[in-house]
């Protein structure tokens, strides 16, 4: 199946994003990815890591927390916790795993507000939010690429606004253009 094909991420490219699609051969390709992103993430960003369970969702926002505060972070998923909170870098980070979830209102009990504006919210299983989801946010997609390797995957950023857009080609050209 291409990326294309069965997209988690049901959103179209609007007029004012950037999309840019790259292959990730290696768990390491996925960390790399991830730090480039926290180079460039700051206090009121939100990141929408879209796939299948087991795709590498929590990998990539491990490694983002682990680029952004300190790489020997202990980053568990927060499956059960529904956040988890890291402090270190120049925004605090609230990693959200909404899969249990039980309606887009819920996310308002977490905190979610406090996160919006003070801190990078990372959100795995960001459907669950419904029309809560922010606007203007970086999605990622990630898809399972058995055809380039058993541990490879497809990956699709969509920066959503001209800032995010901004930046989306900037974490391109940090990880090396056309991977």
């Amino acid at each position: 199946m291409s990326a294309t094909e069965n997209s988690p991420c049901p959103h179209a490219v609007g007029a004012d994003d950037a999309e840019w699609r790259l292959d990730l051969g290696a768990p390491e390709d996925t960390e790399r990815l991830a730090a480039c992103v926290a180079a460039l993430a700051a206090a009121g960003d939100v990141v929408a890591l879209w796939g299948d369970l087991g795709v590498g969702k929590t990998a990539f926002a491990r490694g983002l927390i682990r680029a952004a505060t300190d790489p020997a972070e202990e980053v568990p998923s927060p499956t059960f916790t529904l956040v988890q909170i890291y402090e270190g870098g120049a925004a605090p980070i609230w990693h959200f795993d909404l899969y249990r979830i039980e309606g887009p209102e819920d996310i308002w009990e977490l905190g979610f507000d406090d996160a919006l504006e003070e801190a990078v919210s990372l959100i795995e299983w960001p459907e669950r939010l419904g029309r809560q989801l922010p606007l203007r946010r970086l999605d990622l997609e990630l898809t399972f690429a058995p055809e380039l390797g058993t541990a490879a995957r497809k990956a699709r950023l969509i920066g959503r606004g001209p800032d995010w857009a901004r930046r989306v080609e900037r974490i391109r050209a940090d990880f090396g253009g056309d991977a």
